[in-house]
């Protein structure tokens, strides 16, 4: 059924809303629409008109009184709604017959749906960490140090612990590189520090984060393998950056990934920061 008014354009930021994930997991047409009006100040006309429906039809999808069931009209909802690829695989669908374009996009993310946004490096990124930090209630952290991550009183996370501003509870787990380690020293070399400074910096954060055992559920591992990866996980999101020779973590390009019903990617790295914990000597 053609549309009058052509496909609704929601910001990208909308799409990757945890309520708006949610509803389209348990395929709640009813919620979708009702964040359609609420970040797209759609009216029911005009999500009727992009969707091939009635307006009564919305309404009663919007009110509870009627369910969408055929695939033919979830499609027509996603192509209406110009839903990106991630959010069709989280209702069910391919991805999407056309490819979807923007001013600044520079990815095709079709074949990987859970990376949903690419940072150049964590500073773009921390506006949206220190959110998803505040609203979460688990967050693990797999660092070398960590003292800009979590560390010290104006590193990026540390303020955003709710049990620091009396509300309510945070289960944190934090990994840090072994400071007796051989891999410290090999790391060290790498970015051209001494290994007594580089070892300080992982006892101080660790000094540091015992403060917060009081007050807050937190656990510190030492883990004793050569650092990779650079991980930072929310409940369902994660900001993954990278560590390489003369590379620090929190200079990487920031990938934003999103656990999906298919994806590999939020289980491949949710199961390595686990091994690591298992393999770690605890700490706090």
């Amino acid at each position: 059924m053609p549309t009058a008014l052509g496909p609704i354009d929601l910001p990208e930021w909308a799409w990757e809303r945890a309520e708006v994930r949610e509803a389209l997991r348990r395929r709640d047409m009813g919620a979708v629409f009702r964040h359609v009006q609420q970040y797209g100040g759609a009216s029911q006309a005009r999500i009727a008109s992009a969707a091939g429906m009635t307006q009564a039809r919305v309404n009663e999808i919007i009110n509870g009184r009627r369910e969408v069931s055929r695939l033919d009209v979830y499609e027509r909802i996603a192509d209406g709604l110009r839903m990106p690829d991630d959010a069709r695989h989280l209702l069910g669908l391919a991805a999407s017959r056309e490819k979807r374009t923007g001013g600044s996009a520079a990815f095709d993310l079709t074949a990987f749906p859970e990376v949903v946004r690419v940072y150049s490096a964590q500073s773009a990124a921390a506006a949206e960490i220190q959110q998803q930090t505040r609203e979460a209630e688990q967050l693990d952290v797999l660092a070398v140090r960590g003292l800009g991550l979590i560390g010290l009183n104006d590193s990026l996370l540390r303020a955003c612990l709710p049990r620091e501003q009396g509300g309510r509870g945070l289960r944190v787990r934090i990994a840090l590189l072994d400071p007796d380690s051989a891999a410290l020293a090999r790391r060290a070399a790498e970015i051209g520090e001494s290994v007594e400074s580089l070892a300080s910096g992982v006892r101080l954060a660790e000094a540091r984060l015992r403060e917060l055992s009081d007050s807050c559920d937190i656990g510190v591992w030492r883990y004793a393998m050569l650092p990779t990866w650079r991980i930072i996980r929310t409940d369902r999101t994660m900001f993954v950056g990278a560590f390489d020779a003369g590379w620090e973590g929190h200079e990487s390009a920031t990938y934003k990934v999103m656990a999906t019903p298919h994806g590999p990617l939020f289980r491949g790295f949710r199961r390595m920061f686990e091994a690591v914990i298992d393999g770690a000597e605890r700490t706090i």
